[in-house]
C-alpha cells in the first residue's frame, strides 16, 4: 500500500490548483511575508520556465525564493557556491527555501596532525 503523501492535511492535486494567496495562509508567517511582497524579476524568470517546461532539469542561483505548489515535480539545480545541487520538489518541501536543501558548508573532516603541529613532534628521534 503506497503511501499517500499529504500537505497540512492537502493533497497534491488541490495543492496545484490553489493560488499564491489561498497557499499564503497555510504556511509560515515568514513566507507569508516573503508572497505578500512579491517574487523578483529572476524569481518570476524561473518560475516562468517551470511552468512552461516542467520535465525539464532547471539550474538556479536563486536559494531565497519560497518553493510553491507551481514547482510541484520540478527537478532544480541549486548554485551552493561550488557546484549545482540536485533539488527534486515534493510536498514536504512547499514552504520552504530552495537554499536549504543546497548546503553551503561541508563538515570539516581532520585528519592526523602534520609534522610541527604539537610540541611533540618537535622531538624526533634520529635512529
Amino acid at each position: 500500500m503506497v503511501k499517500k503523501i499529504k500537505f497540512r492535511g492537502l493533497t497534491e492535486e488541490q495543492l496545484k490548483e490553489m493560488t499564491l494567496t489561498e497557499f499564503s495562509r497555510i504556511i509560515t508567517a515568514r513566507e507569508r511575508r516573503t508572497l505578500k511582497r512579491g517574487f523578483t524579476e529572476p524569481q518570476k524568470k524561473l518560475l516562468k520556465k517551470i511552468k512552461e517546461q516542467p520535465d525539464k532539469f532547471h539550474k538556479t542561483h536563486e536559494r531565497d525564493i519560497v518553493i510553491v505548489p507551481q514547482m510541484l515535480g520540478a527537478k532544480l539545480g541549486v548554485y551552493n557556491g561550488k557546484e549545482w545541487i540536485t533539488v527534486e520538489i515534493t510536498p514536504e518541501k512547499l514552504g520552504h527555501r530552495l537554499g536549504e536543501f543546497a548546503l553551503t558548508r561541508q563538515r570539516v573532516k581532520h585528519s592526523a596532525p602534520g609534522v610541527g603541529a604539537s610540541r611533540s613532534s618537535k622531538h624526533i628521534s634520529i635512529k
